[in-house]
């Protein structure tokens, strides 16, 4: 039988290994690889205060549309404004050089794994960008594009046994896709893993990250991703945080903390367009089974590809009290809420990301303060972020609250743009409560009548 060349070198450094191993020699064999540039040097101080993974508030943003400069810079400059916000995550996406070859101008196209793209700014910016965040007690994670490359970046010509290749030894997109402006990774091949992970350890220590969110998780095998995110977590003095875009089950085994929230994201859609309230609660059910203690959902109503692709929140939602709306309950139910650029002064024209096209800041400031009021409470209440939701059945209205030892916060949502007369349930009748937003005293009756879209956060 012939063997791959890749298969070979593992099987020969697997062999070696074994047979110099004592019993304290890891599982997985040490490949050394004078490719390797491994002497990175500890940039600044490591963040001492990356949020618990049931406390992240995070912000997706998209340096070509969040300022007019597109780029680190002009997060830099608007750092305060999402400290406002109660943002306490920021996730960047792509920041690398991005490929000419074939090329859609897409940020996940990347060139350099090693590099800040000139567009983007420097590796000082980026620096910069860390510590005024970290200053401000904001984590910053980067994108990770692990599962391809683009066709112009070096490790095609000086190593095109790290890429899938057809049976004529053509190195071949990912399979079961349209995205011929990248090249396919080969995950089979033990030395590209160890440069991979070199490049993100890079970025941790000499840009002082705090973890990353990793694109197209689910087309990259699960051994890749423990043997990542164990090596990552032996950095000294370290806890990185690790969002896996993605779906499947063996990702949290794998060390992710997080996963994407697509079935919510849809049946959040679904309930705004005329679907009973009650699919958002089965989801949510279905959604977690089987998750691990202390793991979480990533939930949004909005993220680059949506915005692009689909549509905003503000179209999606019916404008700026669906969209609000919408995002109270995604944000309340129960997993990690997730803010994209422009969302919270409702972007209407999609945002793009092949191409610059700046977020207007001086529009919809009400919609904006509305964000920062739903999320300062949410920040500074235990029990909105992780007691445990309880729903209340309705044909219109989602209605929840969430229990946390003596405390409970209530949310009552009303779905449709039309006013909508909530009979109560039993459970909440004749209750007193304080409004979390404006402080007022609020008492429940025997129904309530919510104007279009209209919610209530309440606390006891």
């Amino acid at each position: 039988m012939k063997v791959s060349r890749a298969v070979f070198f593992f099987l020969l450094t697997s062999f070696i290994a074994f047979a110099s191993c004592n019993k304290d020699c890891p599982t997985d064999p040490v490949i050394e690889n004078p490719t390797v540039i491994s002497n990175y040097q500890q940039y600044s101080v490591p963040f001492d205060s990356v949020p618990e993974t049931k406390n992240i508030i995070m912000y997706e943003v998209n340096l070509r549309a969040f300022s007019s400069s597109g780029d680190l810079q002009g997060i830099i400059n608007r750092l305060d404004q999402l400290k406002a916000l109660n943002v306490n995550v920021i996730w960047l996406m792509p920041i690398y050089p991005i490929g000419q070859i074939n090329s859609v101008n897409s940020p996940y196209c990347v060139k350099n794994y090693y590099e800040v793209g000139s567009e983007f700014g420097t590796l000082a910016d980026l620096r910069t960008l860390t510590t005024e965040a970290h200053n401000r007690n904001m984590s910053v994670v980067l994108d990770w594009v692990a599962n391809h490359t683009a066709w112009d970046n070096p490790w095609i010509t000086q190593h095109p046994e790290w890429y899938s290749q057809d049976g004529n030894g053509n190195i071949i997109i990912p399979p079961g896709t349209n995205w011929n402006d990248v090249a396919d990774l080969n995950f089979s091949n033990a030395t590209m893993r160890v440069n991979m992970i070199d490049a993100m350890k890079y970025w941790t220590l000499e840009a002082n990250i705090d973890g990353f969110r990793c694109d197209y998780a689910d087309g990259v095998p699960y051994d890749f991703w423990k043997q990542a995110i164990d090596s990552l977590n032996t950095i000294p003095n370290r806890n990185l945080i690790f969002l896996a875009e993605g779906t499947r089950a063996d990702h949290y085994d794998a060390g992710f903390e997080m996963t994407y929230a697509w079935d919510f994201y849809t049946s959040i859609k679904n309930v705004f367009a005329g679907s009973a309230p009650s699919t958002i609660y089965t989801t949510n059910t279905s959604e977690y089974a089987g998750v691990p203690a202390g793991k979480r959902k990533l939930r949004f109503t909005t993220n680059h590809d949506q915005s692009a692709w689909e549509a905003t929140p503000m179209t999606l939602f019916n404008g700026k009290a669906g969209a609000t709306c919408a995002s109270v309950i995604t944000t309340y139910y129960n997993g990690v809420p997730l803010i994209y650029t422009g969302q919270e002064v409702g972007r209407v024209s999609t945002v793009p990301f092949f191409s610059n096209s700046s977020i207007n800041w001086t529009v919809n400031l009400d919609m904006q303060q509305n964000y920062r009021d739903m999320l300062s409470f949410y920040s500074q209440s235990a029990v909105a972020r992780y007691g445990t939701p309880m729903p209340y059945a309705d044909a219109n209205v989602v209605c929840f609250k969430k229990v946390l030892n003596a405390d409970q916060v209530l949310v009552i949502a009303n779905v449709r743009n039309t006013t909508t007369n909530y009979s109560i349930p039993t459970a909440l009748l004749n209750s007193t409560w304080t409004n979390a937003i404006t402080g007022a005293p609020v008492t429940i009756g025997s129904s309530l009548s919510l104007s279009a879209y209209q919610y209530l956060i309440l606390k006891n």
